[in-house]
Order: structure tokens, then C-alpha cells, then sequence
């Protein structure tokens, strides 16, 4: 669900993993070295077992252990998990042989150009020996690595699934992915109790009795959502964000710390954390980026 873009955000909402029962470690780069390049950064961390690669510009509930089956059954160096599109090609296309074996890519190809619908999604499975083929530097894995991989005729495959997957890179598709999250389409817990059919409301959120949810919408952490408010359907509100009398928001995202003043109303829009709308306006179809008084 809505998160805080920027550096920190990782580190703030996952920091040392122990809450997962993971080891998280990080790689800051002060000149951006490229997809493949930061893997070779960090290689020091890889200790001769497969390598998986998932962007974090995506919103995917893959199944990794059928991912990792197909790529031992193929003897793979190397692994691609493709997407099939409808209509569009804002994406590197792929295109392979009926056993999977990738035979070519194509850069955003134009209508004329394409040949096939499963896009890159980003995810990659490697074996530990790829590190060897990536040189020290600023090096890319979609325009770099798997073309020389292809060219050097290494064994390399993709793995389509059929499951869901959305490049959240851009405000279209993040919206949507939020429409998906809320319709439970993807794979992943949705936190909060459901006070209602699709209502989530997280802890200590405080709702007035007379207060009007609509579903589908999620209610963040320490929220509270004040007498004659309407949230939904389609909202998300961040924690400790406060919604004021007879607000009205409707297919809004809202980030945390959000105050939201009494009768303004709200209509797809995006509203960046410590945002502060003012009283008595309406807005349509806008990001609105920490608006203050």
C-alpha cells in the first residue's frame, strides 16, 4: 500500500529485517552505478549460491519456489520472469522458443516491431558465476548483460507468470496497483482488522460513529477520521493522518502525517506525507505534493 518514496524510505519501514527474520544490509551509492553494477558492488555478500533480482519499481506476488524449480530444471545460468501485456510496450519485450530459451530482447519496440507480449518484469534468478561476467563500473542489465549473455549463447531462460504483476515506476500504474491491492487481486496481507467487507482499519486509528467508510478504502495507524467524513471507495489514509469534519475522499492515496481540513473534498488525488490541505476546496484528478498552510 502507499509508502514514502526517497532514500530513506527503505531503511525506515524495513530496517534491519529482524521483524521478518531477515538480515537486511544496504548498499548506498553516491554515483549510481546501474542495475548490474550494483549487483557487483555487493558481491562480497554472495557466497557461491543463486542470486535473486527483483526490482523495486514492481508490485508482484511471484511464486519464487517455482521460479527457482524452473531455473535448476533448465541447467539456467540465468532466469528471466516475463509478464504477458494486452496493449502496452512501455517495457523491454522478450522473445523465446517453446522450451523457454530466451532468443532476443526488443527496447520498447513500437507496434510494427512487436513480435511478442511478455515484458521484462524485473525479477532475475542468477547463478553466482554471472558475477563474473559483469565488470566493475557503471554496468545495466537489460541494454548490457543479457545481451551479451545471449551472444555469448549461454543457456539462458524465461519463466512467464501468470500471476499478478504491475510496474508501479509511474503515478498511472501505482494507482492502479492500489485499485488492485484493495480488490485483493494480488497477494499480500493487507494490514489492519476488516471492520467492515474490504474496510481495514489499523491499531489505534480512531473513527467517528459518524463518520461514513466506504469500501474498499485502508485506514493507517493512529488515523483518525473525524464526525461527518467520507473516505471511499478507493482510499488509502496514512497512519496518523487526521481527516476533518465533512472531508470527502474519494480513489485518494494520502502518505502519512496528512491533515485533510473540514470540507475539502478530494477526488483522485495524491497527497505526499505531512501534506496539509486547507479548508473549504476541491480537488480533482491531482497529485498534490505536501501542500502546507
Amino acid at each position: 500500500m502507499a509508502r514514502r518514496s526517497g532514500e530513506r524510505a527503505p531503511r525506515g519501514y524495513c530496517g534491519n529485517g529482524s521483524r521478518w527474520g531477515l538480515a537486511i544490509h544496504y548498499s548506498h551509492e553516491k554515483n549510481l552505478m546501474g542495475t548490474a553494477g550494483a549487483l557487483k558492488k555487493v558481491q562480497k555478500f554472495f557466497d557461491g549460491f543463486p542470486i535473486l533480482v527483483m526490482s523495486g519499481d514492481g508490485l508482484s506476488d511471484v511464486d519464487l519456489s517455482a521460479l527457482y524449480q524452473f531455473h535448476k530444471k533448465k541447467g539456467s545460468i540465468a532466469t528471466m520472469v516475463t509478464k504477458a501485456v494486452d496493449s502496452r510496450f512501455d517495457y523491454g519485450v522478450t522473445m523465446s522458443d517453446k522450451s523457454g530459451r530466451i532468443t532476443g530482447f526488443m527496447e520498447k519496440p513500437s507496434w510494427s516491431q512487436v513480435f511478442s507480449n511478455q515484458v521484462n518484469t524485473g525479477i532475475y534468478l542468477f547463478e553466482p558465476e554471472i558475477l563474473r561476467m559483469i565488470p566493475k563500473g557503471v554496468y545495466d542489465f537489460g541494454h548490457e548483460l543479457w545481451p551479451k549473455l545471449l551472444k555469448l549463447r549461454k543457456p539462458i531462460y524465461a519463466w512467464e507468470w501468470k500471476g499478478y504483476w504491475c510496474d508501479v515506476g509511474n503515478l498511472t500504474e501505482y494507482r492502479k496497483a492500489q485499485h488492485h491491492s484493495l480488490d485483493e487481486l494480488v497477494g499480500i496481507n493487507i494490514p489492519g482488522k476488516e471492520l467492515q467487507r474490504r474496510v481495514w482499519v489499523q491499531e489505534n486509528a480512531k473513527i467517528h460513529p459518524r463518520a461514513i467508510l466506504k469500501a474498499p478504502c485502508l485506514i493507517g495507524k493512529g488515523a483518525e477520521i473525524m464526525e461527518g467524513a467520507q473516505v471511499g471507495p478507493y482510499t488509502v489514509v496514512g497512519d496518523r493522518s487526521i481527516i476533518a469534519p465533512s472531508a470527502v475522499l474519494k480513489n485518494c492515496i494520502l502518505f502519512e502525517n496528512v491533515a485533510v481540513g473540514s470540507k475539502v473534498h478530494l477526488d483522485n488525488c495524491i497527497v505526499g506525507a505531512n501534506g496539509h490541505i486547507t479548508e473549504n476546496i476541491t480537488v480533482y484528478e491531482a497529485a498534490v505534493l505536501s501542500i502546507r498552510k
